[in-house]
């Protein structure tokens, strides 16, 4: 389902988080920003060793007993790689389970901002205009994504990334904390392939071919 920032999101009375990390944790906590404090939920695993046990008062349990017990009950994957997040949409899927979107309440954006399911937009955000977002898209805390940028499914910004205009980010492509990409133009778009990476404070300036990992400023091919 696509949803427009900006619409009410739709309601939730419980919410599974797929994963019992740190990045759960956060993601349980941007959960009841957005739906507030009592919202029911559920950390949602596929390791029986983790299965009744808790983080942060919040029980965990395993993907099948969830699906089984809560059908209707959406779900949110809370991994941070790209590659395992895509793996762990699919076990939910093959669950039969449905997902859903966060957008904290503190993120500003305009109105022709479309995103699809799963995806999560953490405090701090800012999202100008006519920008596209994928399925189960991961925006972390303190990001700015410029006008008409693409993120496609899977990518993941982490905090403090910086994406100017005109900037293509294609599937599964991850960009390290602090990472900027400078503006591309409506005539050829700065254009990072799939399943690439990004290192850590690096700043891109041309494409980064598919399944390539640069770092540094200017951002370079590692070796």
């Amino acid at each position: 389902m696509i949803h427009r920032i900006g619409a009410a999101q739709p309601a939730i009375t419980r919410l599974g988080v797929f994963g019992a990390g740190a990045s759960a944790r956060e993601v349980a906590w941007l959960a009841h920003e957005c739906f507030g404090p009592n919202l029911p939920l559920t950390f949602v695993v596929d390791r029986n060793d983790l299965v009744g046990t808790s983080q942060n008062g919040i029980p965990v349990m395993h993907l099948d007993a969830y699906a089984n017990d809560f059908p209707n009950a959406p779900i949110v994957v809370a991994v941070g790689d790209p590659a395992q997040r895509e793996e762990c949409v699919r076990k939910c899927l093959d669950a039969g389970m449905g997902f859903a979107s966060l957008i904290h309440p503190r993120v500003e954006a305009s109105r022709s901002i479309t995103l699809e399911e799963g995806t999560i937009v953490c405090a701090g955000v800012v999202l100008t205009t006519n920008i596209t977002i994928g399925r189960h898209v991961h925006i972390n805390i303190g990001c700015t994504v410029s006008h008409d940028a693409q993120l496609d499914d899977f990518v993941t910004l982490s905090p403090g990334v910086h994406v100017s205009g005109w900037v293509h980010i294609g599937r599964g492509a991850f960009l390290g904390t602090g990472a900027v990409v400078i503006n591309g133009s409506k005539e050829r778009r700065v254009v990072i392939g799939e399943r690439a990476v990004i290192g850590a404070g690096a700043c891109v300036v041309q494409d980064v071919h598919p399944r390539t990992t640069v770092v540094g400023v200017p951002a370079t091919r590692t070796l």
